[in-house]
């Protein structure tokens, strides 16, 4: 593990509190965490500082990739928000220089439209958008990418008594289409580079210890056990046109802990076939609740 990783890990460990997981995304009893690589179904006010991540490519040979990354959500109303994002890359490529610099920023607009409590359901939708030439020109692409995208949530709070330690479980998943700006730009030679288009579907499984304690039994599990939400997640990109790759995608088995105002996620990074990686990359997320943190002031809506 590299050094950045091991210091999320042991401010995580340094900040652990005693209080009960408290956060903005909930149905009910349901509690939905900010996954990593899923974005959960509620709006809200909230850092992620930072996002870090490492894996080798599919290149042959393959190179390692390092991203730094960060997003800051801001409410607007109650359930409409909007996100910046950005990600420093490092890639190390054997025999060759590495390349560094920022990706092309991300610009997002999510609105909530459905609660219900009773089923812990939640669902939202939105537009984001990647901006072209905003990043290094050796790193983002040239053109912006827009994808308008639909998320849902759903615990199983609402199953029978006879299958009460199945309630903790909840999903979460995102559907969303990759639509570029221009078809094609012209290289230096005269030809074109076609832009691709895309379906994209991440996922999240999810078995909330916090949920089994508040709503169904407490084990007396330790209290550090009891703010932890073991997941898996997946990531998946399917080309619809204008590109001759496949379906790429990484699978992410991994746990988050939650506190009263921060939650902090490890995940390892598998990727589901050869043009997708190789080996095993690990990602870890801070994430702070500023809806909690600042409550009266950046932590609310700007329209009551």
């Amino acid at each position: 593990m590299n050094r950045p990783l091991k210091g999320l890990f042991a401010l995580a460990c340094a900040s652990l509190a005693a209080t009960p997981a408290f956060a903005h995304a909930i149905a009910g009893n349901r509690v939905f965490p900010a996954t990593i690589n899923t974005d959960d179904p509620g709006v809200a006010d909230e850092l992620s500082l930072p996002t870090i991540d490492t894996f080798k490519t599919s290149d042959d040979p393959a190179a390692r990739e390092s991203d730094y990354g960060f997003e800051f959500d801001k409410t607007i109303t109650e359930d409409l928000a909007i996100s910046v994002d950005g990600t420093w890359v490092n890639v190390s490529q054997p025999g060759s220089e590495t390349l560094r610099g920022f990706d092309n920023f991300g610009l997002g607009l999510k609105y909530h439209f459905l609660t219900n409590a009773p089923h812990e359901l939640m669902m939202s939708v939105g537009l984001n958008a990647e901006i072209g030439g905003s990043g290094a020109a050796r790193i983002a692409d040239s053109y912006t990418t827009f994808t308008p995208t639909f998320y849902f949530g759903k615990g199983m709070g609402d199953l029978p008594d006879s299958l009460s330690l199945l309630r903790p479980f909840a999903v979460t998943g995102n559907v969303g289409y990759a639509i570029p700006s221009s078809n094609n730009n012209i290289d230096g030679s005269g030809n074109p580079n076609y832009h691709p288009r895309a379906m994209e579907y991440s996922g999240a499984l999810e078995y909330s210890l916090p949920y089994l304690q508040a709503n169904v039994h407490d084990y007396g599990l330790p209290n550090f056990v009891n703010h932890l939400t073991p997941i898996v997640e997946f990531a998946i990109e399917k080309p619809t046109a204008n590109s001759d790759g496949g379906t790429t995608g990484n699978f992410y088995p991994g746990v988050i802990w939650s506190g009263d105002t921060f939650q902090v996620g490890a995940e390892a990074i598998i990727p589901m076939n050869r043009s997708s990686g190789t080996g095993v990359g690990a990602i870890v997320q801070l994430h702070f609740f500023l809806d909690d943190i600042l409550p009266t002031t950046l932590g609310k809506p700007i329209f009551q």
